[in-house]
């Protein structure tokens, strides 16, 4: 126990973030004032499957977002990255089914055709729509089922239809992923409700994904926008299920202000914490989700390393361990292989002494000082690889850096998904 303990006690000094004490996430929507969501089967790529959703505010929302980091950009990122300078936006139309990705000058016709349509039956400014598909790339996007269920989609409207939205968006997710929880910020209840979708093509700087979260609070974009990114740094930036980053990740935040808390506008101020801690709390929530129902996945795993010079050689380290195939394979097969760990390790780039390294399954310190301690401590960590969560601890003994990554295991499965997604 004493490694795992010192090792425990050297992460939550190094990344601890404050909770807010009357922070209670759960995965029942609630409603918000003001937004109101809808989802339609229109037959995209599937009949009779919820796969075009809208979410919308009564009211122009201060919104901020993050996008893929691919260099390979589908057309809702182009399009909507452009329509969200501005600080705000009154509506997403969101679709399953198909990425609108690698669709050339149609494909971005396609995206500015859907959110026209939207516009005009909101009866709102167009370049407050924005738009976010996901699915098969390459493939043209059908704007006839888009016209064709538009209407129907909005008047579909309701706060009560979050949970149909976060179906409409699933791919090869097995559960709909939602979260929500309220705060007191400036003596008034503020609300989150927040999806996401993700299952395959994921990695960290951004992952395979689309995330979306609206709330009531009062704030403005600078502020928005610099809470969101600090909140996909320590969450969606670190997980990962397959090593690939899509071409249609997307996380977008809408604040339609109707708390009436007091405005934040100032990143120093005590309410500007509280709202970035429970951003952050909300989106970390999402991101285990989605690494939890990894494709194939059946187990969902922290790689902790700590000890490291800085946190960026401890974030570095982390990734490889997490993303290394021979790694996830010995994690499906149940087998504390602890030496597909060392070997990722030595090939992150990060400089360490192996003589010094300590290696923990959970409670079961299966290495010390780089050497294996015997048979009954691997038994030990081979029952912990049995569990559906477990964490691995690495310590460096070199310094205070300490980081997390999360990932899960790689299974046969995930392969038969994936050799015939197109189908």
């Amino acid at each position: 126990m004493g490694i795992t303990m010192t090792i425990v006690r050297k992460y939550y000094r190094a990344v601890y973030h404050r909770s807010p004490n009357n922070l209670n996430i759960v995965d029942l929507p609630m409603f918000i004032k003001d937004f109101s969501l809808s989802a339609v089967a229109a037959g995209i790529k599937y009949a009779d499957r919820l796969d075009l959703g809208l979410i919308y505010s009564e009211s122009p929302a201060v919104s901020a977002a993050v996008f893929t980091t691919n260099q390979v950009k589908a057309a809702p990122v182009v399009l909507s990255s452009e329509r969200l300078k501005q600080g705000r936006c009154q509506a997403v139309l969101i679709n399953s089914g198909n990425a609108n990705a690698c669709t050339g000058e149609a494909g971005m016709e396609a995206a500015q055709k859907t959110a026209r349509l939207a516009a005009d039956a909101l009866g709102i400014d167009e370049e407050l729509v924005l738009v976010a598909s996901t699915g098969v790339i390459g493939a043209p996007l059908n704007v006839d089922a888009f016209a064709r269920n538009m209407q129907p989609l909005v008047d579909n409207l309701d706060p009560a239809h979050f949970d149909q939205v976060a179906e409409a968006i699933m791919t090869t997710d097995t559960v709909k992923k939602t979260v929500s929880t309220t705060v007191e910020i400036g003596g008034k209840e503020v609300r989150f409700m927040a999806m996401a979708k993700g299952s395959g093509m994921i990695m960290p700087d951004m992952a395979t994904m689309l995330a979306f979260v609206v709330t009531d609070a009062q704030i403005s974009a600078p502020e928005l926008k610099r809470a969101l990114r600090e909140s996909v740094e320590r969450t969606f930036n670190r997980i990962t299920v397959d090593g690939d980053t899509s071409t249609n990740d997307m996380v977008l935040v809408m604040a339609n202000g109707t708390a009436d808390n007091p405005w934040i506008e100032d990143d120093r101020h005590e309410d500007y914490s509280t709202f970035q801690d429970t951003l952050e709390m909300l989106l970390k929530d999402l991101a285990l989700k989605i690494v939890e129902d990894g494709e194939g996945a059946t187990k969902c795993i922290t790689i902790r390393v700590c000890g490291a010079k800085e946190n960026e050689d401890a974030e570095r380290m982390a990734r490889t361990v997490a993303t290394s195939n021979l790694v996830k394979t010995a994690f499906y097969g149940e087998d504390a292989n602890w030496g597909r760990i060392i070997m990722a390790m030595g090939k992150s780039g990060v400089k360490f002494k192996p003589d010094r390294v300590d290696i923990a399954f959970g409670d079961a310190v299966l290495v010390k000082d780089g050497v294996a301690l015997g048979d009954e401590a691997e038994m030990r960590a081979s029952a912990v690889l049995k569990q559906r969560h477990f964490t691995v601890i690495i310590d460096l003994k070199e310094g205070a850096g300490c980081e997390e990554v999360y990932t899960c295991d790689f299974s046969v499965e995930y392969v038969k998904i994936n050799a015939d997604y197109r189908s």
